[in-house]
């Protein structure tokens, strides 16, 4: 699926970024696996910490009122991604995979959020990815799934 999300940036002439966190570079490299990625590749950053992605520039309010792991946190990564890098879509993705984590005690355990922001009409598509299983490799495949199936569908509109 991610050879056709490719083939379809490529020929529609748009843009993406990617700020992950909890997949830790998995997207982008599925994206930069695909030969021509670089016509639509623009930059990916892995923001695995809290202070990763204020030096972002994320604004640690939202992160502080909704929790890192929230779809506030996703919207504003994939948003702040797609404006730094002048991108057509921007992709966030935060949550926690199978693990409790002791520096952000808040937010849903096994929930992924992922935020794909559309630049040229100012909106995002949102979703939440349950992810059940023990192995993260698996979860981190699965949110590119979704991902890259979402991609599809607002391309092909």
């Amino acid at each position: 699926m991610v050879r056709e999300v490719v083939a379809l940036l490529i020929e529609v002439k748009k843009t993406i970024a990617v700020m992950e966190s909890c997949t830790g570079g998995g997207i982008c490299n599925a994206i930069t696996n695909v030969e021509g990625s670089s016509e639509i590749f623009s930059f990916g950053a892995v923001t695995y910490s809290n202070e990763a992605k204020i030096k972002m520039g994320l604004d640690p309010k939202i992160i502080e009122q909704n929790s890192v792991y929230s779809i506030q946190v996703a919207n504003a990564m994939s948003k702040l991604i797609c404006q730094i890098n002048n991108a057509n879509y921007g992709i966030g993705v935060t949550g926690k995979l199978n693990r409790i984590d002791k520096n952000n005690l808040y937010g849903e355990d096994n929930i992924v959020y992922v935020s794909i922001y559309d630049r040229d009409h100012d909106k995002y598509l949102e979703k939440e990815v349950k992810v059940l299983e023990e192995d993260r490799s698996q979860n981190k495949d699965l949110i590119i799934d979704v991902i890259s199936k979402e991609l599809l569908k607002l391309l092909r509109n």
